[in-house]
């Protein structure tokens, strides 16, 4: 294993992954009047802001974003939200988050919405690790890797969109 980071993407390509994304969603979502966005707090929270940006430009729905915080190490279900879980009824909601590794996360994320009726709850990741350990799978992802277990991918985003990049460690 190398000692210097590798990079996977770069901040051009993570903004097409981002776009192209946001073409799929519109894609599969055309005739909806508003789609909720929930970001997965914190990077997954980055990325959401930027596919609303995106849908926002190309779109004829609204787009609604909100953000789920968790607690990762928790060994049961521990989210804040900044909503009211109440406007997502009857509503497509795409759950995003940066990277898909055992699945955890997102099942978790799947949790919020349990005993909310909703039209369909979609997946986004910017890079599937292939490593699930949960029955999850993801509707659009930007990047899949087949890495091993120890190597780590770390996603670098901010709000400014200036230091983005995805590396293999």
């Amino acid at each position: 294993m190398p000692n210097q980071p590798l990079l996977i993407l770069n901040k051009q390509q993570i903004q097409q992954k981002v776009d192209r994304i946001a073409y799929q969603i519109l894609e599969d979502n055309f005739d909806e009047k508003e789609i909720i966005i929930a970001g997965m707090l914190p990077r997954g929270g980055f990325l959401a802001a930027r596919l609303k940006k995106v849908l926002d430009e190309i779109a004829p729905f609204k787009s609604t974003l909100l953000t789920i915080d968790l607690d990762r190490f928790s060994s049961s279900l521990n989210a804040k939200v900044d909503f009211d879980i109440e406007i997502c009824n009857d509503k497509v909601v795409i759950l995003v988050d940066d990277v898909l590794n055992s699945g955890k996360s997102l099942a978790y994320g799947f949790g919020v919405f349990l005993d909310v009726p909703l039209k369909k709850l979609r997946t986004v990741v910017l890079v599937d690790r292939n490593h699930k350990s949960f029955p999850v799978s993801t509707d659009y992802s930007g990047i899949a890797l087949s890495t091993i277990i120890k190597e780590h991918i770390d996603v670098v985003l901010s709000e400014t969109c200036e230091e983005d990049a995805v590396y293999l460690r």
